[in-house]
Formats: structure tokens, sequence, C-alpha cells
């Protein structure tokens, strides 16, 4: 696509299209997405996030931007400490503009001394969630081994990548795991029911394991009351818009079937992090 304007009106299907593209997300304007399946209602109904407040010129920036794509919502505008460009966010994706809107720059920019990716981490503190308001009666709870370490998981029962996440979960231990059932209707339109079934069981976590492990589900008619609903209100607050959706112990919220040892190392950092944001709070 040579029109910017063409990819933002575009801007979900393309998501669907090209879900797991992410690693090409720099060398194409196309490859806005999520490493996982993606929702369309949640894309459509996610609500826009508080701005913090913003310079003058970052609003002028905003209006500029929001001005030449209409129907784009800019949010969380701010001067990059990067080549004098400014950040906004799209979505859950971080964009870099000039002052005057002549350029867009999609993609990531990375520290050259310590390798770092720094939108993904700049992301990671403007889209984080605040672990105490995560409404964990409302998921299914798994503890292993000492369950010191936690991991809330926004699943559907038919995502082939939340399937891959359980498998790469097996080996992981001393963990306590919340799974919010979040069915995507547009991509897998018999979710929500097995959700209810697996929810309706006598025993929620066996049902689980039991659907993933061998397919199996739970013999009733899923009619009791469940989350679903309220889940799919929460990953609307919280801008999540893809299965398998994590939120770690710090808040941060990472999509995709992340492999062992990348969880692993997630949940170090988010567990050390979150006791600096419970010190910074005393």
């Amino acid at each position: 696509m040579n029109r910017i304007t063409s990819w933002l009106t575009s801007r979900v299907t393309d998501r669907v299209v090209s879900r797991f593209a992410s690693l090409a997300f720099a060398a194409a304007l196309t490859s806005v997405v999520g490493l996982a399946s993606v929702s369309l209602s949640t894309l459509a109904l996610a609500a826009e996030p508080a701005n913090a407040a913003m310079t003058k010129d970052a609003v002028a920036v905003k209006e500029a931007f929001e001005a030449k794509f209409p129907g784009a919502v800019a949010t969380n505008v701010s001067k990059s400490p990067y080549f004098g460009l400014y950040e906004l966010q799209l979505d859950d994706k971080l964009l870099y503009t000039d002052a005057k809107v002549t350029y867009v720059m999609v993609g990531a920019i990375y520290d050259a001394t310590t390798k770092t990716n720094v939108t993904d981490a700049r992301l990671r503190k403007l889209n984080r969630v605040e672990w105490d308001t995560l409404p964990l009666e409302l998921a299914i709870k798994k503890v292993k081994g000492d369950g010191s370490r936690k991991l809330a998981i926004f699943s559907d029962a038919d995502c082939p990548y939340c399937k891959q996440l359980e498998r790469e979960m097996k080996n992981l231990t001393n963990v306590t795991t919340y799974t919010f059932l979040f069915p995507i209707d547009q991509l897998h339109p018999d979710s929500a029911r097995k959700s209810a079934a697996i929810w309706c069981a006598p025993d929620k976590l066996k049902a689980w394991d039991d659907w993933f492990d061998s397919g199996k589900l739970p013999e009733n008619a899923g009619d009791c009351p469940t989350p679903i609903a309220q889940t799919a209100e929460l990953g609307h607050k919280y801008r999540m818009n893809a299965t398998p959706t994590l939120v770690f112990a710090d808040g941060s919220v990472v999509p995709g079937a992340l492999p062992l040892d990348r969880l692993e190392s997630e949940l170090k950092q988010a567990e050390a992090e979150a006791k600096k944001l419970a010190a910074a709070k005393k």
C-alpha cells in the first residue's frame, strides 16, 4: 500500500490477515498486528485511554495527525528522546512522527548499546495494568509448585496459539496462573459455547486442561452463570485485542504464545519490577 490513509482505513482487516507478521512489523505499514488471534470487536470498542497531560506542541501534533488521518485516534502523544520525533499511540502500537506530521514511522527503535527495544519498553509502561484491579474471581486459577509467581492469561478455547501456550506452560513451575475466558467470536464462533461448558463444569480447571490436552469437553449445556461477558468488557477496558494475552505481576501486557524460555524471562523481570513499583508506593 502506498498511502498511509489506506492503511489506517483497513488496519482492522490487515490485523486479522497478517496477525502473526509482527517480526516484519518494522518493514511494512500493513503489519500493524498482534502475535496472536485478533478480535475485531475489541478493536472497534476499545476505550481510548486517558492521555497524560500533553504539552502544547504535543496537542498540535495530535490534532495534525488526526486531521490527516480521519478516524484515527492518537493517544499518549509526547516528545520522544529520539531524533526530535514525537511518539503517539495508535491502538496498541507506538508510531513516531515529526512536529508537522510530514512523515510517520511505524516500527521499533533499538538502543544500539544495550540492544534493547526501547519502543517495546515504552509501550509496556503505557499499557501497564494495575494487577490489583484484575477481578481474579472471574478467572480459572491454577497453582503449580509453590505458586509464588503470578500470571494472568486472556485465552480463547479455540485459539491454536492458546493451545501452543498451554503446551509451553506444562514445564512452567512455581507459578499461579489465572485464565480469563476470552472467546473471539469473529474468528472462533463456537468458542463461547465451549468456554461456557468449561466454566459450568464441577471442576473448571480440570475441564480446561482436559479440553486442551484431549479435546474433551464436559457434558453440560453451559447454561450456568458465566463471567464471559464481564471478561469481554475487561478486555475492552484494557485494550486487549488478541489471544493469548498475558498480564505479568508488574502489569506488563504481552500478547502471544511465548516459548518457555521467554516466559521464564518475562516472569523474572516482572516480579523484580513489581517489587520496585510496590516499594515506590511506600
